[in-house]
Order: C-alpha cells, then sequence, then structure tokens
C-alpha cells in the first residue's frame, strides 16, 4: 500500500511558500488597506481583516498536518480519513475532488471518510469557523500530487523509461509505447522508501478538470435513499434503546427519584440509571423508554436560571451593555437597537449517541466537531486513561456550531457504565430544543455620528448571553495568540474567548471613520452553543439594517450608499451582480419591496437582494431572491450554492418567525410545529445564486457567509414595504401553539401500530 504523508521538512517549507498559510507572518497595516472608496472617510482595518477565526484555525492545524495521511491500496481507491466532520456542508465531497483532480482519478475511485478522534493531532480536529477547506487546500492538494509522483515513479523504474513520457489516467499509468499499471498494481512498489522522486507541483489551475466544476455531492443519492448511516442507524451488537427524563428548567440537575420500582416494573424497561442530567431509562424499544421516562417522578434542582423570560433576559442585556461614547458636539448621531431572543440549532437529525463501556476501555459512536476534546473529558468522567477511549466520529444530519459540544455522548458514556450495557441514547426533539445548547440572546446597539454628509463614526455595542466556548476553541486561540493582531491578542489575553471570537468574527464592510465595535458578555448559567456564523448573522445583519436607516437619514439610495462606502472592489462586484440580476429600484405593487445586504466574512463576500411581500404584515413572506457569493476559488460550484441556500434558509427563518419564547427558565419550543424554522412554502421559487469567478484571492470560506447578508435584506425589505423598522425579531413570534408540560415528551405523531 501506497502510504503518503508531508514529511515536516516538506511541509514546513511549503507552509512558509504558501501566502494564506503564512498570513500570520505577513499582518502589517499596508496588507490589508481597504480601497479607496469615494465620499466616505476611510476606517482602518479591524481585527477580522487582519487575521479572522478560520486563520487562527489553520495555524492551529499546520505543526501536526504531515500526519494526515492519503493511502492508495491494491484495490488503487485513493483513501483519506480526514480529521473533520461532515454534517452536510459536502467537505468530502470538495476533498475527494481535490484528491481525484490531482490523482487523474474518477471520483468513484477516491473515498474521504471522517477519521476517529485522533489526539496525537492536538489542535486540527475541529470543525468550526468555516475553515477545513482553507486549512486542507493545499495540504491535500500536495499529498495527492506526491502520490501521483511516486506511481509515475515506480512505473518508470520498472519499465526502464523516463518519468516524462508516462501519463496517468483513471487510475493508471501509461507509457508512450502503449504499457499501462493502474495503481493498484504499482501500490507496492510506489511506497518503496528508497524510490526516487523528482519534484513535486500541484496543478495550476488552469489544468483543473474536475476541481471548479459541478460535482454532486458522493453521498447525496445514500441521504435521500436512506442507506446513508447517521448514529442512530449503527447496529452496535446489543445496544439499547436509551431516552431521559429532564428537569423542568434549563441546566436542572437530579436530585432524588420517587418510583424507580413502578419504573422498573413498566412494560419493556430493561434498567434505570440516575446521572446529573436525569434519569435514563433503557428499554427494548425507544417508544417504551419515552412511555417510561414520562412516567418518572423526579425531583431537580431549580437550575441557574429558574424564573427567567425572555423579557427579563433582555432587560438584564440592556443594563449591561456598554454606553455609547460621547457624539462631538454639532454632531449628528443616528441610533439604533435591534434585539434577537435565543434560537435553537434545529438541525434535522436529533441529538443522539452510542456507547460501549466496559471495566477496561469505551467506545463513542457519535456527531464529534471537537472529539478529540469528548475523547479527553469522557475519559476523565469514567476513570480511564485517554487511549483506552475510541470516539468514533459519525457523520451527521446539520450540526451549526451545537456538535462542538458532546453532552449527549457524555451522557451515553455515563449511562453505559452504570448499567453495564452498551446503549443507544437518543434526544428527543422536546430535549433537542428545550434542553440543547442554543444561540445565546442578544441585544444590537447602533451609533453613527454624521458630519458633512458622511459617516463619522460607527459605534457598534453587542451585550448577549455569554457563548460557551470549553470545547476547544479557546485553546486553539491561546495557542495562536502570538500570531493573532494586537487586538485579538489583547482579548485572548485579558479579556473572556467570547471577545476575542467577536474581534476575529465581525467586521464592518464600509468605510465610516471611526469604527468602535465592543462586545459584552452575561454569564447567566444558559446552556449555549456557537451558532452559524456565530455572531456574525445578528451583529451584521443588524448592522445591514442600520445602514439603511443611515441612508434614509441622508437621502440617498441604500445601494448606491454601499457602493461608495464599501471598502474593497471585491463587495462591490457582489453587490452590482444581485443589483443587475434583481433589478434594483424596479417598481413594486403595494406591500411588496425589496432589501439590500451584503458582509464580508471569512475571505468571502456575498450580497443579497430580498424581495417581500408583506401584503399581510404578519405573515411576510420571501418572494424572490438573488444572492452573489466571492469566495476566491471554487472548489465545488453545486456544493457553493447549497451554502447559499442554506444559509438564505436561516435567515428566513430567524429573522422571521423562528425563536425560543423562554418562560421560567425553560424554552417552551419542543417540536417543528412549534419552533417555525422556514418550511418548503416559506422558500421563494424565484432564486438565483450567483457564483463569481475564481480568482487569485485568498481562498474563502462557504459554510457560514450566507447568512447575515440576506437577514438584513429581508429587514430591510420589510421596512420598505410596511414602513416600519423592526426593532426585536424574529418580525413575527406569537405563542401560537399548547406547550407541552415541562419534562414530559409528546407521543410519536404516528403511533406504531
Amino acid at each position: 500500500m501506497l502510504e503518503v504523508a508531508l514529511g515536516r521538512r516538506r511541509f514546513m517549507t511549503y507552509l512558509l511558500g504558501v501566502p494564506a498559510l503564512a498570513v500570520a507572518t505577513r499582518i502589517t497595516f499596508d496588507a490589508v488597506a481597504p480601497d479607496a472608496a469615494a465620499a466616505a472617510l476611510p476606517s482602518a482595518p479591524s481585527v477580522e481583516e487582519m487575521f479572522d477565526i478560520g486563520e487562527a484555525l489553520v495555524v492551529a492545524s499546520a505543526p501536526t498536518m504531515p500526519l494526515v495521511k492519503l493511502e492508495i491500496g491494491e484495490d488503487g481507491v485513493a483513501r483519506m480519513g480526514v480529521p473533520r466532520i461532515e454534517m452536510g456542508q459536502g467537505i468530502t465531497t470538495a476533498l475527494g475532488m481535490l484528491i481525484a483532480e490531482e490523482l487523474d482519478l474518477r471520483m468513484d475511485q477516491v473515498e474521504v471518510t471522517c477519521a476517529d478522534a485522533r489526539p496525537e493531532l492536538v489542535l486540527n480536529q475541529m470543525t468550526a469557523g468555516s475553515s477545513t477547506i482553507r486549512a486542507f487546500y493545499d495540504p491535500v492538494r500536495v499529498l495527492a500530487a506526491t502520490a501521483r509522483a511516486r506511481m509515475l515513479a515506480a512505473a518508470a523504474v520498472e519499465w526502464g523509461l523516463p518519468v516524462g513520457s508516462l501519463t496517468t489516467s483513471g487510475g493508471s499509468v501509461t507509457s508512450d509505447d502503449g504499457r499501462t499499471a493502474t495503481f493498484g498494481e504499482l501500490s507496492r512498489p510506489a511506497a518503496d522508501p528508497a524510490l526516487q522522486v523528482g519534484a513535486v507541483v500541484p496543478k495550476a489551475a488552469s489544468d483543473h478538470k474536475i476541481v471548479g466544476t459541478p460535482v454532486r455531492r458522493v453521498d447525496a443519492l445514500d441521504i435521500v435513499t436512506g442507506r446513508k448511516r447517521f448514529t442512530m442507524d449503527l447496529q452496535v451488537p446489543g445496544a439499547l434503546p436509551t431516552m431521559i427524563r429532564r428537569a423542568p428548567t434549563w441546566n436542572g440537575t437530579f436530585r432524588s427519584l420517587a418510583n424507580r420500582g413502578a419504573i422498573e416494573a413498566m412494560p419493556g424497561v430493561l434498567a434505570v440509571a440516575t446521572i446529573p442530567s436525569g434519569v435514563a431509562v433503557v428499554a427494548e424499544t425507544f417508544e417504551q423508554a419515552r412511555a417510561a421516562v414520562c412516567a418518572v417522578d423526579a425531583t431537580f434542582s431549580a437550575g441557574p436560571v429558574p424564573n427567567e423570560s425572555n423579557d427579563s433576559i433582555m432587560q438584564k442585556l440592556k443594563k449591561a451593555a456598554l454606553p455609547f461614547a460621547a457624539p462631538a458636539l454639532g454632531a449628528v448621531t443616528v441610533e439604533a437597537s435591534y434585539e434577537w431572543p435565543s434560537a435553537s440549532h434545529a438541525f434535522l437529525e436529533t441529538e443522539c449517541a452510542i456507547a460501549d463501556v466496559r471495566p477496561g476501555g469505551a467506545e463513542i459512536w457519535s456527531g464529534f466537531q471537537a472529539p478529540i476534546v469528548a475523547q479527553q473529558k469522557i475519559a476523565v468522567e469514567l476513570g480511564l486513561p485517554q487511549k483506552a477511549v475510541k470516539a468514533h466520529v459519525v457523520p451527521c444530519g446539520g450540526g451549526f456550531g451545537r456538535r462542538v459540544f458532546f453532552d449527549t455522548a457524555m451522557e451515553a458514556a455515563l449511562i453505559s457504565k452504570a448499567v453495564g450495557k452498551p446503549i443507544k441514547l437518543m434526544w428527543h426533539r422536546t430535549d433537542d430544543m428545550r434542553h440543547g445548547r442554543c444561540r445565546p440572546a442578544n441585544v444590537q446597539n447602533f451609533r453613527a455620528t454624521l458630519v458633512a454628509g458622511q459617516v463619522a463614526t460607527l459605534e457598534q455595542r453587542v451585550c448577549g448571553v455569554s457563548t460557551d466556548y470549553r470545547h476547544g476553541l479557546g485553546e486553539i486561540l491561546t495557542a495562536t495568540a502570538t500570531a493573532l493582531p494586537e487586538g485579538a491578542k489583547q482579548a485572548v489575553a485579558n479579556d473572556a474567548f467570547g471577545q476575542a471570537v467577536f474581534l476575529t468574527f465581525v467586521a464592518s464592510p464600509y468605510n465610516f471613520g471611526v469604527y468602535d465595535k465592543r462586545q459584552t458578555e452575561l454569564s447567566l448559567g444558559i446552556p449555549t452553543s456557537s451558532y452559524r456564523s456565530v455572531p456574525n448573522q445578528t451583529a451584521r445583519g443588524s448592522e445591514e439594517m442600520f445602514v439603511d436607516e443611515i441612508a434614509e437619514r441622508l437621502g440617498v439610495d441604500p445601494v448606491e450608499f454601499r457602493r461608495s462606502t464599501l471598502k474593497s472592489e471585491r463587495t462591490r462586484a457582489v453587490l452590482d451582480a444581485v443589483v443587475d440580476a434583481g433589478d434594483w429600484g424596479r417598481r413594486m405593487p403595494t406591500g411588496f419591496a425589496q432589501g439590500i445586504g451584503v458582509h464580508v466574512e471569512s475571505r468571502s463576500h456575498t450580497a443579497a437582494l430580498i424581495e417581500l411581500d408583506c401584503r399581510d404584515p404578519k405573515n411576510p413572506r420571501v418572494t424572490k431572491a438573488v444572492m452573489a457569493v466571492d469566495v476566491g476559488k471554487v472548489i465545488n460550484p453545486l456544493g457553493l450554492e447549497a451554502q447559499m441556500q442554506g444559509g438564505l434558509a436561516e435567515a428566513i427563518s430567524l429573522t422571521l418567525k423562528a425563536g425560543l419564547h423562554v418562560v421560567d427558565g425553560l424554552p417552551l419550543e419542543g417540536s417543528y410545529s412549534q419552533y417555525h424554522f422556514a418550511r418548503q412554502k416559506d422558500f421563494p421559487s424565484d432564486l438565483e445564486i450567483i457564483i463569481m469567478p475564481s480568482h487569485d484571492g485568498p481562498l474563502g470560506g462557504a459554510g457560514e457567509v450566507g447568512s447575515s447578508a440576506p437577514t438584513g435584506a429581508i429587514a430591510n425589505a420589510y421596512a420598505r414595504a410596511t414602513g416600519v423598522r423592526p426593532r426585536t425579531f424574529p418580525i413575527n413570534h406569537p405563542i401560537d401553539f399548547d406547550p407541552f408540560p415541562p419534562g414530559q415528551l409528546p407521543p410519536p405523531a404516528f403511533p406504531e401500530g
């Protein structure tokens, strides 16, 4: 078998020669100086423009990248276990395309899987920050190009021919005189350490035949036909269905169980165990486990926020928000505030994990975004050495930042240890929405000072419930602190990690004179996690609304105002693309309007033009959307288009009607029928995604950049259509359902039989 890894010396030499990966060594003011913009006061570059969170993850990954391997066996298939998780973003397809391109293989001759936890990778196994392709683009190309070079060298030795007379295609090497050998046949001689191989140079973009072309996801057919295996589909021998009775408030903990005997006597119940988060019931079927969980008579601690509601949380945030600086004497000011409640990640696959804990070791299966940290923490709780715990990374049906935590896997491990059997733990949808980690509630305050028709200062004051970063991102920021610009370095050293994340994620794309953004966080004890685009969807979405308010105050068209103040020509290009394709400014019927928004994140640029039907202001509907995206280098246009569609779905949901109602320390929502995430009928049938051509600019991320621009555009369209600027979100958020009783799980919608 040919096994290719980047040698440390070669990799470090290569690393220093790649600007995207060496960005920390070349950060200067001049390197990121904004483009000149007419009719705007230039703003100094923000931290995010100099060094973003994705680059921190890339830098942290680099030292152990030589441990990532590409293998070609005697069957000729190229295999890579990538230390990231596939959760719908299409990374296994995109990385497979890079491998197939460099090796001249068909896509069905490449297998990219999710590697189990590999602690030797240290900080190189976290899926976050739209960083996977940015981190692996060049290393994977080098690995595959090296494998191809070794195949050619092996064939040249065997046939006594110069390498230059050989070519590769479809997994075979062919000589000018017609001789052929498959990669499988050459895998052993190609793996010979004594084999002499010349310089390895990945293909030029002009020679690409696969990269940059539309390729359907390699797992798409399996997903739609039900053949793809998620955690709940795995058949681990003896793993028993398990569910948990949880507290009636956020983060309440178990105290006592009054009816253990009665629960144990219920049909199908095999075992009952108590863990800090509740009472676990192991049964023959999940329905038997659910019925028994609902019959549990237990007491719990009240949790840290037993009396909180949306209103009380928002009042605390408003009170704790930092004040604005005093405006200059005589300056005209524009101010606005936007309020966002907690939100559920609401992915299709509910939280689940399988655990088999035995006296000498444990195996855990789950959708881990941060498997090394999970492995470490679970080992500690079980009293086992880390190497005795195997954490299997299973592709999952959505993550959006929630699965950087591993609450479910930890619970499964504790339950399996307690009952002495392997178990399959499933969180009910109600558990997911009520007890799963949520996007933190936050308030966004803005003030702009206007002088002579220009924005002289823009102040943004964000106050939110603290986002929990104990899943390893904090360690990564600490490890890369020496590479951070001074502002982010200060945040890592002296402030909360949340501030460092805020500074390295959020940046205004405009020249608005003195730009001053600050974030305050309140640690209330609410279970939180990163949400897709982390702080950007609310922070930058709100700023796009505020930009429209400034333009209105100045009496200028919001598109022309943006064009005159944007820092980057790339951002202007995506804005112009949606304006032209969407026919900005066209006459609309009464009750309809257009809205615009732009966004820059993870070195990618997006713009969105939205048309909204607000004839019924309590039921607005997006009727048309045009989005443009520039990611620098496009690997798979189909995958990129899908990411933009996903970002649009998030924006429609969270801006118009999806959010959590917290009452007495617990969200009321407990199902998709109650949590109003966008349905198919809410998605526009008139949708155009414009993918800008690849160029030599920095490689950008795609997983998170697509939600902020349409968020602002939707709200701006609503304001133009109704004459009312929304201040609280989602815009329509009624309690139009009967909540399930706290602690109870509703019966199945489609009962068996």
